[in-house]
């Protein structure tokens, strides 16, 4: 934003850019819509390639991924084929991912608020549930009904690359909301794995198994963050689960989750700029070192690890695991089998239809019966479309059919069908984002996403005919001096009117906003939110020795205070709250709602508009 534009905002009322934290979620997942879309057609080309490998007569596609390779030491030994090295080996790395990826959201994810979670996990659920039951029920009766996880699955690579070619049909944040959903889908598929499609369990192995995990919990609580003992570890660990009977690509997810996941924090981004400015005033090994130390400990390892693996799955792992899998040869006896083959049938209707209205239907009724809400800019005719985008299965509906179908020939006429639920897939996605769907009167939000509930900082009667809820910043200007006129406000309409305050730290031009926001989130921890509040918003400093001494004077137990805002719990609180600002719109403070709708303009005109809204009701009597 130019220098102009900012003195502008600031002359009409204070309006700010979005917050530092806020740009960081977004270029987190910028980095990952492109990679994984650039991914899909590394994805494509493999797949072609094994098609074209696996109908070209004697080119030996099967005799390749056959061969045995074995790997042991001493009398102990592993053998299988190139494919199961594959299946079993390279694909913990695409686990892993997975598992980081889950572990992310749960932490600073739209699956950490309750509010935002609803839909994406509803409507995941709905697209795993209908295409199960459609499968079992086409193939009930036969030796592949058991395999019915092969139709629950999506194949992010493949959608989001769908999605690039939609192009502007479509915005943003529904290819968020794919992202988020194809995470839950994630965590149904790996549950199915682990718990479906199991043999029979070594119980030594797998108490072997656990101490490891043991080990690598213990590793993680004393602080130790180098990648080898994990490495080390981790092998260990996959070689037990191999041998227990349970699928070796858990161990990746395992480890996925165990990976922490925070945002940079300005606390350690400050300590960076310091050793920097040591660093430029006295070069030297030393303060290399610690510049480098500290760089590393203001990312998390589940980014930096993201960082390094997402290229290698993306570009290497999948598309190779597709060249093993994706191989089949398309015999005219294969394909008059397909045609009337109830596995090939359930797994492409399951897919292309169950996906679809599973996805969109589960959706439409948590929306209609206000259970949750939409991202700002997705309607329920692109959740159709993004459905039936997630029906292109793939990878793990490939990988379930290598699991689930002993058979060879009915595993060919399950791939048969995945290949051309894909396709079908496809295209009516692109079909569906191209149909000319009624807009709404305004692109940008100007309602509250969503109304505010009993578990927010609210004071006044649940039961008031008027709310007004501000999005604010503890470092704002504007809203330290719109503090006493609201509190005037709150104290006239004592049983009339439902205060509730949002946060909205703008650490761009405020770098103590989002510790005071923390710090505000920590008093409530003791039940002293507005105690606090009240303190933090007439504050002339709020930096962190104000911040102990502020909690001091608000009657807080400052050992638990300063451990509290540091914690995840308060982190989050405030992660949540920057969503509800960016559904509704807000990118600057103070923002005022009136009864869920904006309210713009002067503070004077915020609190005229209470006043008729509060008279509205005597003057109909």
């Amino acid at each position: 934003m130019s220098l102009t534009t900012l003195v502008r905002r600031i002359a009409e009322g204070g309006q700010l850019p979005r917050t530092d934290r806020t740009l960081r979620l977004d270029h987190r997942l910028r980095t990952t819509l492109v990679t994984e879309t650039r991914g899909a057609a590394a994805l494509l080309l493999a797949t072609v390639l094994a098609l074209v490998w696996a109908n070209v007569p004697g080119a030996g596609y099967e005799t390749v991924w056959h061969t045995e390779f074995s790997v042991g030491f001493g009398d102990a030994m592993i053998t299988e084929d190139l494919r199961h090295w594959v299946n079993d080996g390279l694909m913990v790395f695409f686990f892993l991912l997975a598992g980081m990826e889950i572990r992310q959201e749960f932490s600073f994810g739209d699956l950490r608020d309750r509010r935002a979670a609803v839909v994406p996990i509803v409507a995941a659920a709905g697209g795993m549930v209908l295409p199960a039951v459609i499968f079992a029920t086409i193939t009930a009766g036969s030796s592949a009904q058991s395999a019915w996880g092969m139709a629950m699955a999506t194949d992010i690579a493949f959608a989001l690359g769908v999605l690039a070619l939609v192009g502007p049909s479509c915005p943003a944040n529904v290819r968020v909301f794919l992202l988020t959903l194809a995470v839950v889908d994630d965590i149904g598929a790996i549950l199915v794995i682990a718990v479906v499609y199991t043999e029979a369990v070594n119980l030594v192995a797998l108490l072997t198994a656990a101490a490891l995990l043991g080990v690598a919990l213990v590793l993680r609580a004393v602080g130790v963050w180098r990648a080898t003992p994990y490495f080390v570890v981790g092998v260990a660990l996959w070689v037990a689960t191999y041998e227990s009977g349970l699928h070796p690509t858990i161990v990746g997810v395992v480890f996925g989750l165990l990976t922490p996941a925070f945002l940079p924090r300005t606390a350690d981004l400050d300590r960076l700029d310091k050793l920097m400015r040591r660093l430029r005033r006295e070069p030297g090994p030393e303060a290399a070192r610690l510049v480098s130390i500290a760089a590393q400990g203001s990312v998390s390892s589940n980014d930096r690890l993201q960082y390094l693996l997402r290229p290698w799955t993306s570009f290497v792992i999948v598309p190779v695991f597709a060249l093993a899998n994706a191989g089949v040869a398309l015999s005219s006896d294969l394909l008059s089998r397909a045609v009337t083959s109830p596995v090939t049938w359930g797994v492409f209707v399951g897919l292309v239809v169950g996906k679809t209205l599973g996805i969109w239907g589960a959706t439409a009724v948590v929306v209609r019966l206000r259970l949750g809400r939409l991202p700002s800019g997705v309607r329920l005719p692109q959740v159709l479309s993004v459905g039936a985008v997630a029906g292109i299965g793939f990878t793990v509906a490939l990988f379930i059919a290598e699991l689930a179908l002993p058979d060879e020939q009915v595993r060919d006429e399950a791939k048969v069908g995945i290949l051309a639920a894909a396709v079908a897939a496809t295209a009516l996605g692109w079909l569906l984002f191209r149909v000319p769907w009624p807009r709404p009167a305004r692109d940008e939000p100007s309602d509250l996403q969503p109304s505010a509930d009993p578990d927010e900082h609210v004071r006044g009667p649940a039961g008031a005919p008027v709310e007004l809820v501000q999005f604010g910043d503890y470092e704002c200007p504007f809203c330290r001096a719109a503090a006493p006129a609201v509190a005037g406000l709150v104290a006239r309409h004592p049983n009339d009117l439902r205060y509730v305050w949002r946060h909205f730290p703008i650490e761009e031009v405020h770098p103590y906003a989002r510790r005071a926001a923390e710090a505000a989130e920590a008093a409530a921890m003791q039940n002293r939110f507005w105690p606090m509040h009240d303190r933090l918003i007439t504050a002339e400093a709020v930096d962190d020795e104000a911040l102990t001494d502020l909690a001091r004077e608000a009657g807080l137990d400052v050992r638990r205070f300063e451990s509290d805002r540091a914690s995840a719990v308060a982190s989050a609180r405030v992660d949540a709250d920057l969503r509800n600002a960016r559904d509704s719109g807000v990118d600057g403070t103070p923002t005022f709602f009136v009864n869920g709708h904006r309210v713009d303009g002067t503070i004077d005109e915020v609190i005229a508009e209470v006043e008729r809204t509060l008279a509205k009701p005597a003057r109909s009597q």
